[in-house]
């Protein structure tokens, strides 16, 4: 055995047991349902399609930008949902423009946050995802309210 991978063995062994349980678990495991949850929170941000524009609508990311030009002339980001190798994340740029916002975050919101502006799912979530629809659309209104949109 190599030192690289004796180390690694005994940072494993510091771990409480229920860490080490939710360390060991595959990335892909079974209760994980990436596709089901990239398309419920892609059906939470499409609605707002209509004043925004879809930079990108691949079968892993669906990205949405502003029409007005940011101050680099190009668009501004305004949200996306990408499907990674761990979890889906649902990223809300409002909520790290307009600070306010994340004080209308629910407790049970704020434990999927990571970040600023990112929620993380390895499931869908009815409830979040509706909280996460309204979130949005204030942050729709955020961006209107300052002629970003």
């Amino acid at each position: 055995m190599g030192k690289k991978e004796s180390s690694a063995k005994k940072a494993v062994a510091k771990l409480s047991p229920a860490s080490r349980a939710v360390r060991a678990k595959p990335k892909g495991s079974p209760d994980a349902d990436f596709a089901a949850t990239f398309a419920g929170l892609k059906n939470v941000m499409s609605p707002f399609v209509t004043e925004l524009q879809v930079a990108s609508d691949e079968a892993r990311k669906y990205y949405l930008v502003t029409q007005a030009k940011s101050w680099k002339g190009g668009p501004m980001f305004f949200g996306a949902v990408m499907m990674g190798k761990a979890y889906v994340s649902y990223h809300l740029m409002p909520l790290y423009a307009c600070p306010d916002l994340v004080k209308t975050v629910s407790s049970d919101l704020k434990k999927r946050m990571h970040g600023k502006s990112c929620f993380n799912f390895r499931v869908p979530d009815d409830l979040l995802f509706a909280e996460l629809g309204e979130l949005t659309k204030a942050g729709l209104e955020e961006y209107r309210s300052k002629n970003w949109l």
